[in-house]
């Protein structure tokens, strides 16, 4: 019994000595398991530091959060000449000499700029003049030359990176932190692993809470997956254009090149925002990238004092293509989509298989604050989100405003990924942490280069079709729209499965248009349509992965579902031409019949698209490719609402930047002068629309000339911020749309000549100093479209803080009212003259400015007219305290005729003004708002007006009904082709984990990364031999004791001697047999 006892004993004990044996050997054998690190210094921290350092130099541990804030001006005298074509530079010369002694300006002076640069030695497309002195004939004489595309001047763009606190506490770097080598973050590991034994010995006794650091962001999206399958980046190029890197950064193992397109001579980074892009790429120590095998292009093309041009990116672009980049990391934006050179090379890289990805901005919470080239179709727009998936607050969203005021704009981002808190590396040495969507584009960036290294076919990679993988895979976010989260989180592996199932075909984003789901499809789910509403425009982009060029076969078919109603809506669609490069758009139209005006319900059907592509490898001449795609439709549909409860929002003639440079509403707003989001109720009027749909109100939107609605149809006509003139026509039409019960509701802002002459500008179009050709509104045409009611707003410029029934206002940057009819309502307040503040620097204060105005026209049955002197407290851009109370107010004198007592019973109320205390504002003398107007055009003296436009007319698809039933969720994985990502697994994982290579004499620290596990491969024989070494020291341990488990037991077992028993004890156990003992 003792010896059965003790073989059972050491049965038990083997697994443990194994254990233990096999536990000493971790530390050498590189396994994926689980790590406890106490006293090691951080490798990975999301929270930034509260006092940040300016420099990562002297720690390893450095943490500092990033705001990043663009601005560009055009440089004086210098024009960026576009050629057809490329040319040599003395090709070039000879051309513009030609262009300019035709233009007899004997006054002329000028000379090509110089540009000593890597690209200098290879033929291009553009070159660099400065000319002084010059006509505006002698520049359009330039463009007359049939080698000559475009002259456009030069900018300058400053960027600047501040450091700023964050109010997150940071983890010591040397705190006690759990770390996963686990492939899947944040998931409990299995106790048959090797943990178990060491968490049971002594652990429960002192439970403590520790603080759960999260893992690298490379790690964290499971990069380490495809780092063991083999997958490091490998024969991929990647640029990063930014401040530059240092040649001798530990951090980095496969820097191919190195070039400085800026003024400077170094190539060294001096601020270290390129490093830090760098690294979250390719870094193979410390703070992780995603590609560290991938060959690294530095382009440096941001100074020490984050100053850039124009031409030194074209020219390193320009290089680019020349060294077949594949993957092009853009951290910079701008709101300027007019910038055409700019804007013509980004469609020529992505036309050479550039996969460019770009970060959208950090001008969050606002919406309409899109950057570009982020904004483009074929480019990539990244979003930040924090590592609890929560949209960043900086992170820009959209929608795009290219497409305004006639049409809609598209979604962006295209995704999303973490960009607050991220690791990269410093500038000399060791990891910091920044934020900023300048931060989410490289880790996408660094994910593309990693997923292209995966696909063996590369001729399937393409801008397309990274961007279809990297969409159709995204992870959506719960209650979040698509215009902050585009198709979702990135997510890597899922990534990884459809690229490498891929086939060429198109595909479309978003992938199907349903107004009923709410909060994705803000704000097409926020209001249903109608009969006799304005048409619910989506505009879908259309992603050609077949190739760069591509067409729409035929036209895009209606298929109206039947049994689901399909035939009570009413679908046009209009779309690109030629879909180039990659991407084109589809426009959407949706109206209700007339046969659903009184019906409420739901209707769908879907539009097919078919589009076809040249076959770049097709052996037969001609030979294309195509692919057929279906945009599932699904809408909600009620009565008609009555007129009352219509609010029509005039966008047509709200102007914005770009083309033109139009001042910001409120002049005190230094930093931000320009007016460039849209000035959309979804942009930067998003929270007033949000409002009046919570008050029940239905707003549609007017892209086109007030002779294109039916006034009938609408209670209120809604003008803010109106920067645009207006055609004679529309003046008289609106005069009778009045007379015959619409009403109109006028937000107005500042106009004076004296502060425009003050805050002039530099023109891009005429090449010469300007002053503003409006001021916050276009007060001299309000002046004409409201004058026949003896109405005028005035030039004076006020500002300051006052009280209005009970509710604390801030009149920001307004004008006052003029003029007013007699029998009219008008409160006063007084005011600061901002006007005075400005121009002579004396400030003081102005009692009784008229500020708000109502008046009911003397017409039977006639509208109101409610006027307000500023727009800044319904607009979110610089909003302080909002005034929705009063537009609630405003809209129920409007529709219901009722005037609201806080208001008319004020004690600011006054006697309305009648406009011969001083002149009526005049527009500027030489003013250039026709280059920019859709009303105005140039004429010898003043501007006239244009002919008026035709409205526009939509040309409806005829039906192809189905009587079938439709599907029921719109939503689901998005499928290329026969692409299941439910179906489609990632491979079996070979156990392969690259080494890091060993740190040279100096260098600080033994090993950097948790386990010594590195991807790429380093130091490949010690990385082959001590997993030899560990395997044939465990086999000797176990041979040891199985051999002695052996011996013991092919001993025999020896008896003990038997004793023998008393006779008188042997009959006691006799006469007990059979008896049971009792209890």
């Amino acid at each position: 019994m003792v010896c059965t006892t003790t073989l059972q004993l050491k049965m038990l004990l083997l697994p443990v000595w194994a254990s233990m044996l096999l536990g000493l050997l971790v530390g050498f054998v590189p396994v994926v398991g689980m790590e406890l690190t106490e006293g090691a210094k951080s490798d990975f921290d999301h929270t930034p530091n509260t006092e940040p350092l300016p420099s990562s130099s002297g720690s390893n541990c450095s943490q500092l959060t990033l705001k990043l804030e663009f601005s560009s001006k055009v440089v004086e005298h210098e024009y960026i000449i576009a050629f057809t074509g490329y040319f040599s530079a003395k090709a070039r010369g000879l051309y513009i000499s030609s262009a300019l002694r035709n233009s007899g300006d004997r006054a002329l002076e000028w000379h090509i700029v110089p540009r000593q640069n890597p690209a200098s030695d290879f033929p291009s497309d553009f070159e660099l003049v400065h000319i002084r002195q010059a006509l505006p004939s002698s520049l359009l004489t330039l463009e007359d030359h049939p080698y000559i595309k475009r002259v456009t001047p030069q900018r300058k763009v400053f960027r600047m990176l501040k450091y700023i606190p964050s109010p997150e506490p940071a983890a010591p770097c040397n705190a006690t932190r759990q770390s996963w080598q686990s492939s899947r973050p944040f998931r409990r590991t299995s106790l048959s692993l090797g943990s178990g034994f060491w968490h049971a010995t002594g652990r429960h006794s002192s439970r403590r809470l520790l603080r759960a650091i999260p893992r690298h962001v490379a790690q964290i999206l499971q990069a380490d997956v495809l780092w063991q399958m083999g997958h490091t980046g490998s024969g991929v190029k990647v640029a990063v254009f930014d401040t530059g890197l240092s040649e001798k950064h530990p951090h980095f193992k496969n820097v191919k090149e190195r070039t400085n397109w800026t003024n400077e001579k170094t190539l060294d980074d001096g601020l270290g925002h390129g490093t830090f892009v760098a690294g979250v790429i390719a870094s193979m120590r410390e703070c992780q990238g995603f590609a560290p095998d991938s060959e690294l292009h530095i382009f440096r093309v941001f100074t020490n004092n984050q100053v850039s041009y124009t031409s030194w990116f074209l020219d390193a672009f320009n290089y680019a293509i020349l060294k077949k980049i594949d993957v092009l990391n853009l951290s910079i934006g701008g709101p300027d989509f007019m910038d055409h050179p700019f804007v013509d090379k980004v469609w020529e890289l992505t036309a050479n298989r550039v996969i460019m990805v770009s970060a959208i901005g950090n001008d969050g919470p606002l919406y309409g604050t899109l950057n570009n080239p982020a904004d483009q179709m074929d480019v990539i727009g990244v979003g930040g989100i924090d590592f609890e998936d929560n949209i960043a607050r900086f992170s820009s969203r959209g929608m795009t405003t290219w497409e305004l005021p006639g049409g809609y704009g598209r979604v962006k981002p295209d995704i999303v990924t973490y960009g607050s808190g991220v690791r990269g590396s410093g500038l000399k040495e060791g990891c910091r942490s920044l934020s900023g969507t300048s931060v989410a584009s490289p880790v996408v960036a660094g994910a593309v280069t990693l997923l292209v290294s995966t696909v063996l076919n590369r001729e399937l990679v393409n801008p397309a079709s990274m961007k279809q993988a990297l969409i159709a895979s995204a992870r959506r976010l719960p209650g979040v729209n698509m215009f902050e989260q585009g198709h979702g989180k990135l997510d890597l592996i899922r990534a990884y499965q459809i690229l490498n199932s891929y086939k060429p075909q198109a595909s479309l984003s978003p992938s199907y248009i349903d107004l009923t789901e709410c909060p994705y499809m803000w704000p097409y789910c926020s209001q249903p349509i109608y009969y006799g509403g304005m048409p619910t425009i989506v505009n879908v982009t259309i992603l050609n992965g077949m190739g760069v060029t591509g067409r729409i076969v035929d036209k895009p078919i209606w298929q109206p579902y039947l049994p689901q109603n399909g035939d009570h809506i009413d679908v046009a669609v209009s779309y690109s031409p030629v879909l180039w490069p990659w991407a084109g758009y589809l426009a959407v139209s949706i109206s209700v019949a007339k046969k659903a005006a009184s019906w409420e319900g739901v209707a769908q059907g879907h539009v097919m698209v078919t589009v076809a592509s040249p076959a770049e490898n097709n052996s037969e001449a001609g030979g294309e490719l195509t692919s057929t795609v279906k945009l599932p439709i699904k809408v909600k549909i009620v009565a008609t609402p009555p007129r009352c409860k219509r609010v029509l929002w005039d966008q047509y003639h709200n102007l914005r930047y770009p083309p033109g440079y139009f001042p910001r509403d409120n002049l005190r707003m230094k930093n931000d002068p320009l007016d460039w989001n849209g000035d959309h109720i979804h942009t930067n009027f998003r929270d007033m629309y949000q409002h009046l749909r919570s008050m029940g109100y239905f707003v549609e939107v007017l892209g086109a000339p007030i002779t294109c609605f039916d006034a009938s149809q609408y209670g209120t006509l809604l003008m803010v911020d109106s920067e645009e003139e207006y055609f004679p026509e529309e003046i008289t039409k609106l005069r009778r749309d009045i007379d015959n019960g619409l009403s109109l509701i006028i937000f107005s802002d500042w106009y004076n000549t004296s502060v425009m002459r003050k805050v002039k500008f530099y023109d891009e179009n005429t090449r010469q100093w300007w002053m503003p050709d409006t001021g916050g509104a276009n007060v001299p045409a309000l002046n004409d479209l409201i004058s026949v009611w003896g109405m005028a707003f005035s030039d004076g410029l006020y500002e300051g803080d006052f009280t209005l029934a009970d509710h604390d206002m801030y009149y920001a940057s307004g004008c006052s009212i003029a003029r007013f009819p007699e029998d009219g309502i008008v409160i006063a307040k007084n005011l600061k003259d901002q006007g005075t503040s400005t121009t002579l620097k004396e400030t003081a204060v102005v009692e009784g400015v008229p500020i708000l105005g109502l008046y009911q026209t003397p017409s039977d049955g006639g509208g109101r007219i409610a006027l307000y002197g500023d727009s800044n407290c319904i607009d979110d851009s610089h909003r302080q305290k909002d005034c929705f109370w009063m537009l609630d107010a405003l809209l129920q004198y409007t529709s219901y005729s009722m005037t609201p007592p806080s208001i008319s019973l004020s004690h600011s109320r006054v006697a309305p003004p009648t406009g011969t205390e001083r002149p009526l504002p005049q527009r500027l003398e030489g003013n250039h708002l026709y280059r920019y107007s859709k009303v105005l055009e140039p004429h010898l003296g003043d501007p006239k007006p244009r002919p008026l436009p035709a409205c526009p007319h939509l040309s409806w698809a005829k039906p192809q009904p189905l009587n079938e039933t439709a599907p029921s969720n719109l939503w689901k994985h998005q499928k290329l082709l026969s692409v299941d990502l439910d179906k489609v697994a990632v491979p079996n994982v070979r156990a392969y984990r690259p080494q890091v290579r060993p740190l040279s004499p100096g260098e600080s620290g033994a090993w950097d990364i948790p386990g010594g596990i590195m991807p790429g491969r380093y130091n490949q024989e010690v990385g082959q031999t001590i997993p030899v070494f560990a395997f044939l020291g465990a086999m000797v341990v176990l041979s040891f004791f199985v051999v002695q488990l052996t011996k013991s037991k092919s001993k025999p077992k020896r008896r003990k001697p038997r004793i023998k028993r008393p006779t008188y004890l042997q009959q006691q156990q006799q006469t007990t047999i059979g008896k049971t003992p009792g209890v």
